[in-house]
C-alpha cells in the first residue's frame, strides 16, 4: 500500500505538456502548489514548460513520454511512482490531428497515428493511472480526459480526429462507471478553439461544413486551464462529468 505520507502535496500528471493546452494547464497546477509531472514526446519542449513556471519549476518532473507505447507510458509511471509515490490527477490530454482531407485520400497510416495517440495513448495512461490510484493510500482520485467539441459535432474532412474524439466521450463514462468503486472520478472537458498553436490557422480562415472558409473566434487558453484546475479541486464525492468551454461566437450550436 503507498501512503499519502510520502508526498509534499497533491500531484498530477499532464500529458502532452510540452505546448499548448497541456502546458497552460502544467503552469496552473504548478501555480496552485501541485506537484506536477510533464508527458510528451519532446524532452525540450517539456523543459521549456518546466522553465516557465519560475519558482515553481522545482516541483515540475519532465519525463519525455510517447503516449502510444505501453512501454513508455509503463516507464513514465515507473519515474512517476519513484519521485512521488502516489498520483492525485491525470490530465490525459496528448493528442493529434490529421491533415482536412477527403476520407478516400487519408493515408492508413495516418488514421493508425491518430487513434494510437489520441484513442490508445489515452487508454494506456488512464489504465496506469488506475492501477496506481487503487493501490495507494488514501486510495482513488481523478482523471480528467480531453475531449473536443469535435467529441459530439465533427468538422469537415477531419474523420480521424473525429472518430477518436467520440470514442473518447465512451472512455470517459466506462471510466467513470468502471471506477467508482475505488473512488476515482472521471470527467472529461470539450474544449473549443483555445489560443493554442494547433488552431492559429482559424486566424486565416478554417473550411466550413457549408464550402465556405472562414475567421473563426479563438479564447485564452488560460480559460481552459483554469477550468481543469477547478475540475481537479473537487472533492472526489463530487465529478464534473462533461464541461464544453468555447469561444462564445465559434461555430458549434448549429454547426453544420
Amino acid at each position: 500500500m503507498i501512503s499519502s505520507e510520502t508526498t509534499g502535496g497533491k500531484v498530477a500528471l499532464v500529458t502532452g505538456a510540452g505546448t499548448g493546452i497541456g502546458r497552460a494547464v502544467a503552469l496552473e497546477l504548478l501555480g496552485r502548489g501541485y506537484q506536477v509531472v510533464l508527458a510528451g514526446r519532446r524532452g525540450e519542449l517539456l523543459e521549456e514548460t518546466k522553465a516557465a513556471a519560475g519558482a515553481a519549476s522545482s516541483r515540475a518532473l519532465a519525463v519525455p513520454t510517447d503516449v502510444s507505447r505501453e512501454d513508455s507510458v509503463d516507464a513514465l509511471f515507473e519515474r512517476l511512482q519513484d519521485a512521488h509515490g502516489r498520483l492525485d490527477v491525470l490530465f490525459n490530454n496528448a493528442g493529434r490531428g490529421a491533415p482536412p482531407v477527403p476520407i478516400d485520400e487519408l493515408p492508413v497510416s495516418v488514421w493508425r497515428d491518430v487513434v494510437d495517440i489520441n484513442l490508445t495513448g489515452m487508454f494506456l495512461c488512464a489504465q496506469g493511472a488506475v492501477r496506481l490510484m487503487k493501490r495507494q493510500s488514501p486510495k482513488g482520485g481523478r482523471i480528467i480526459n480531453n475531449g473536443s467539441i469535435s467529441a459530439y459535432s465533427p468538422r469537415p474532412m477531419s474523420i480521424a480526429y473525429t472518430a477518436t474524439k467520440h470514442a473518447v466521450t465512451g472512455l470517459t463514462k466506462a471510466i467513470s462507471l468502471d471506477c467508482r468503486q475505488d473512488n476515482i472520478a472521471c470527467g472529461q472537458i470539450d474544449i473549443g478553439n483555445a489560443a493554442t498553436d494547433m488552431t492559429a490557422r482559424m486566424a486565416t480562415g478554417v473550411l466550413q461544413a457549408d464550402g465556405s472558409t472562414r475567421v473563426e473566434p479563438r479564447m485564452d487558453v488560460g480559460h481552459v486551464a483554469r477550468a481543469v484546475a477547478n475540475m481537479a479541486e473537487l472533492p472526489l464525492d463530487t465529478n464534473v462529468q462533461f464541461m464544453t468551454i468555447m469561444a462564445s461566437s465559434m461555430p458549434f450550436v448549429g454547426r453544420g
